[in-house]
């Protein structure tokens, strides 16, 4: 109720505090974070920007892989760990910055070239199993095998991309 003051129990660095504060004229109680948003730029060569660029565009790539096993671990929850089209929309957010911008579509661009090597039939990484297949073997998959493979790999492929989106969809509604 508006005025009055109500009492809360904070849990801080392992501490139990007891705070009171009042209920604000709009009925309202809470807190706020303070956060520091100013931006520290730092300017590198063009020769300097080169390793720290590459580097931090395959940490994504390493994070990735550990999310994966992970995943496969049951550490992290699959439906959880994965967005589709409008989780990316949420993350790109309403207002425009065009640091965040690039910082996102690289991201997004390592994550994708990642995906792509995975051995999935359908993909590139697909293709480079089969080709390492016929180096090892000296012999080339069957015509019907690779079409199979192809058709199981697509048909993959097409299950994740609607779970997805239905998990996007289900996350907004629920």
């Amino acid at each position: 109720m508006k005025g009055q003051v109500a009492n809360f129990e904070v849990e801080r660095n392992g501490k139990l505090l007891d705070l009171k504060i009042e209920i604000s004229d709009d009925g309202m109680a809470g807190f706020t974070a303070e956060f520091d948003t100013k931006y520290t730029t730092i300017h590198y060569t063009f020769l300097e920007s080169i390793p720290i660029g590459t580097k931090r565009a395959f940490n994504v790539v390493f994070i990735n892989i550990k999310a994966f096993g992970k995943i496969f671990r049951g550490e992290l929850n699959f439906s959880e760990s994965v967005t589709g089209p409008i989780g990316i929309a949420k993350i790109f957010g309403g207002t425009w910055d065009w640091v965040w911008f690039w910082q996102l579509v690289g991201l997004l661009s390592m994550i994708l070239a990642f995906m792509n090597f995975l051995p999935i039939p359908a993909l590139d990484g697909g293709h480079v199993m089969f080709l390492s297949f016929e180096i090892i073997t000296g012999r080339k998959p069957s015509d019907k095998f690779m079409e199979v493979a192809q058709k199981i790999g697509m048909f993959l492929l097409l299950v994740l991309m609607v779970f997805i989106i239905f998990n996007d969809i289900f996350k907004e509604i629920f």
